[in-house]
């Protein structure tokens, strides 16, 4: 088995299609940090908080602990740990972890791959960005793992049995909702071509998400990375979410955010299929933050 295809199945927990990115975050994280250091440690107690940062971030909403990937990465053969008593990982305790001085890094198979071929780690990284975040969170992800794709190849290589993405969703979505963003309208074109929209995936397509027009939602850029981030959502009744845990003093935060609350999607036109349920009720448990915002009142 080659490095792209145990970095794409590394093993995860998995329920009822939860979102478990413990792995694949940490492994971007120490990526990044062999790429500006390739003969350093990451000791656990001075990376746990930039790993339970991550997982904060771009992990799923309930709680978790960056001790859980910190040991069982270990069981994939792309990282090592060892403490003050030798090789081992002491556990996914937290207070073991920081006792025994225990220390991770790319196994050493690896690190001897990337200084043979460098342009590898730009390939695993995408590879870990394209399976596991949609593509409007790569680069924000790279900059918070630390990770500089442009000093490296970027282009992840198609290995057998991947599933490809249908490039034409993004005309069929745009379409279906008639090129104006479903939560605030706009609809802004440059000459005839339309700019600043974007086709979102409801589900992921990296958790199985169909490149199907029920599954998806012309968004402007803004509200395409909010949807994907967990600030906004979509209710029962196709009402906007705005997540309790979003704050912005600004009257922009307010009129772009805050007072979508409750407001009705726009779209998709008759005869185009509105995002399906099961789809819709994914997003809620898997990226959209805490509880939903009550409605503003109106006047």
């Amino acid at each position: 088995m080659d490095w792209l295809e145990r970095v794409a199945r590394l093993r995860q927990w998995s329920r009822d299609g939860a979102r478990a990115p413990h792995k694949p975050l940490l492994l971007l994280y120490a990526l990044g940090r062999f790429q500006a250091d390739a003969e350093g440690e990451l000791a656990y107690t001075a990376v746990e908080a930039d790993l339970k940062r991550l997982l904060a971030e771009y992990g799923p909403g309930r709680t978790t602990t960056p001790a859980y990937p910190f040991h069982h990465l270990v069981s994939d053969g792309v990282w090592e740990v060892r403490t003050d008593r030798g090789g081992g990982s002491p556990g996914t305790g937290v207070r073991e972890l920081r006792a025994s001085g225990a220390a991770g890094r790319l196994a050493p198979d690896l690190r001897a791959v990337l200084g043979r071929d460098p342009s590898l780690l730009g390939r695993m990284a995408r590879v870990l960005l394209d399976l596991h975040f949609p593509p409007s969170l790569h680069q924000d992800l790279c900059d918070a793992a630390g990770l500089e794709l442009e000093l490296a190849e970027t282009q992840a290589l198609a290995f057998a049995g991947r599933r490809q993405r249908d490039r034409r969703m993004r005309e069929v979505v745009l379409t279906a909702y008639e090129y104006r963003c479903a939560f605030c309208g706009y609809d802004g074109v440059l000459d005839t071509a339309p700019v600043g929209l974007e086709a979102a995936h409801v589900r992921w397509w990296a958790f199985d998400g169909p490149d199907d027009v029920d599954n998806g939602l012309c968004l402007c850029s803004l509200h395409h990375k909010l949807f994907d981030r967990g600030v906004l959502g979509m209710g029962d009744e196709h009402r906007v979410l705005v997540s309790r845990s979003f704050a912005g003093r600004s009257a922009a935060a307010h009129e772009h955010v805050t007072a979508l609350a409750g407001r009705p999607l726009l779209g998709p036109r008759p005869g185009s299929r509105p995002v399906a349920a099961p789809h819709r009720a994914w997003h809620t448990r898997q990226v959209f933050r805490g509880s939903p915002a009550s409605a503003p009142p109106v006047g």
